[in-house]
């Protein structure tokens, strides 16, 4: 078992939507020492690549960016098929599931967190809002969890700080860290648009989030501004 793992360290998986850059904050009032690690893998809203990249450079934390095709090859989904229309059925996995995305992002955020040696991992999937997807579930994240620790000798720890917040409490939790700047930068919509196009589940969720705690979105101020 690798035995010199920093516990006051942690990558934080972050996407540039406002639930990673809160989940950076957070990381950020908790460790000494916190990187970023951001995946490109041919996202229809890859303007959430520069929202990330933004939010690195207003906070002076080191992103390391990874490329991953291999979801773009699979298809299949409306976040890697531009041609189909994002659609939420009221129950069910919606279109916009990318099957063994948040399990290969963990793997190969955990394979990067190996070697500079940081234990924690951070990463902002909801239960409580998961939109249908099962990979954000907290018996997901334990399983992966012990998958890691078995699989890389490494006492490794997945860290999920909004598990069971809803939108509207983790904005609430993002006033309180100081994170409405970078949420001012933050990028969520599925159509990739800006402004956000406003009707997609992601947007809406969004709003609804804002409209709960009677914040305007910083992002919204600073694109009317």
């Amino acid at each position: 078992m690798l035995t010199d793992l920093k516990q006051d360290a942690a990558l934080v998986v972050l996407s540039g939507g406002a639930d990673s850059a809160i989940c950076l904050h957070w990381a950020m009032a908790r460790y000494e020492h916190v990187q970023a690690i951001t995946f490109d893998y041919g996202q229809r809203h890859r303007v959430e690549l520069d929202a990330a990249k933004k939010i690195c450079e207003l906070n002076n934390i080191e992103q390391k960016l990874v490329p991953i095709e291999s979801f773009s090859v699979l298809g299949g989904n409306s976040l890697m098929d531009d041609e189909m229309e994002i659609e939420s059925p009221e129950s069910g996995i919606p279109n916009t599931f990318v099957p063994g995305r948040n399990l290969i992002f963990l793997n190969l955020a955990a394979a990067w967190a190996y070697q500079l040696r940081y234990q924690n991992l951070v990463t902002g999937v909801c239960q409580t809002d998961f939109s249908g997807y099962p990979d954000c579930r907290e018996d997901t994240m334990r399983a992966l969890e012990t998958s890691i620790q078995l699989g890389m000798e490494a006492d490794l720890k997945i860290l999920t700080p909004l598990m069971f917040v809803d939108k509207g409490d983790s904005i609430g939790m993002a006033q309180e860290l100081g994170a409405l700047e970078s949420l001012a930068y933050s990028h969520t919509c599925y159509e990739g648009q800006i402004p956000p196009c406003g009707t997609c589940p992601s947007c809406e969720l969004r709003a609804k989030g804002f409209e709960k705690v009677g914040l305007e979105d910083p992002l919204l101020t600073r694109l009317n501004g």
